[in-house]
């Protein structure tokens, strides 16, 4: 533990964020720039005394409760946290498993693309997170629990027997090549992850086409920039595939967008009209 470094770094983190950040009433009365002392021990649930201790480096090692309340009162991003617990002597261990929680800000992102389709998903290919226009591109995800949203469970073993595969895309053994690649990178980051070694089993007990792309020990998923899908409404929707990598929880953002002034434009903004909504009566 180093007490002066984590000294200093609360004393600075303390003094950039402002009352009002934390729904508290500023006053006329601040001598400090930032939050008081007592302030941050409220917001994080600990004492002040413990606190002021801490930022004058008198303070015993405090505890993985007390750094989370800490993080949480600081307003602290992924990367702070982290450096919070290096500098007392805890760092945080990999995780288990693939991260599921998404980060808020990228939840605002897919609801600042009304007129793309955006998905986020796991290292495992989980859909952890969408906007409207994804459910009614894909499907209402809501709709299904959350082992029914992973896309490579759907791709290799369902569930639409007979049907279009995977959305009627039209990359879908690409896709299958490129899932059953970053699987097997998810594999080897994630050896004794229930949900990853759980999900190798059942796509190697359940499908051939699987086990002979596992067989091939491949890592390096390839890119897909542009895809079809069938949709039962609008019919043929081309659109642009970009994925982003969220490198720090091991997830993607997928985005799907058409061609400015296409009819695939004109396809994607109906779809956002209707939404989930089935408009013919036979489904």
């Amino acid at each position: 533990m180093d007490r002066r470094e984590l000294a200093d770094f609360l004393r600075s983190r303390r003094e950039r964020i402002g009352p009002a950040d934390v729904g508290l009433p500023a006053g006329s009365r601040r001598r400090t720039p930032g939050l008081r002392r007592e302030e941050v021990a409220q917001l994080a649930y600990i004492s002040t005394e413990y606190y002021t201790r801490l930022e004058q480096a008198r303070a015993p090692r405090p505890s993985r409760e007390v750094l989370a309340g800490l993080t949480r009162a600081l307003r602290l991003s992924d990367a702070e946290r982290d450096h919070l617990h290096q500098l007392a002597g805890a760092p945080r261990s990999r995780p288990a498993g693939p991260p599921r929680e998404v980060r808020r800000s990228v939840l605002d992102l897919l609801r600042r693309l009304p007129q793309a389709a955006a998905i986020v998903t796991s290292a495992t290919g989980e859909v952890l997170a969408w906007n409207d226009l994804a459910a009614a591109l894909m499907e209402d995800f809501s709709a299904r629990p959350p082992r029914d949203r992973n896309l490579v469970r759907r791709l290799f073993l369902g569930p639409d027997e007979g049907g279009p595969r995977l959305y009627g895309v039209s990359d879908a053994g690409l896709f299958a090549r490129s899932s059953a690649r970053r699987l097997r990178a998810a594999a080897a980051r994630y050896p004794d992850a229930p949900e990853v070694t759980g999900l190798v089993d059942e796509l190697l007990t359940g499908s051939e086409e699987f086990r002979r792309l596992w067989d091939l020990h491949e890592v390096a998923p390839e890119p897909m920039l542009r895809k079809t899908f069938q949709h039962p409404l609008v019919g043929p929707l081309t659109v642009n595939c970009d994925v982003l990598d969220i490198a720090d929880r091991d997830q993607q953002v997928v985005i799907y967008t058409a061609e400015p002034g296409s009819s695939d434009e004109e396809a994607l903004r109906l779809l956002s009209v209707v939404g989930t909504q089935r408009m013919d009566a036979s489904r």
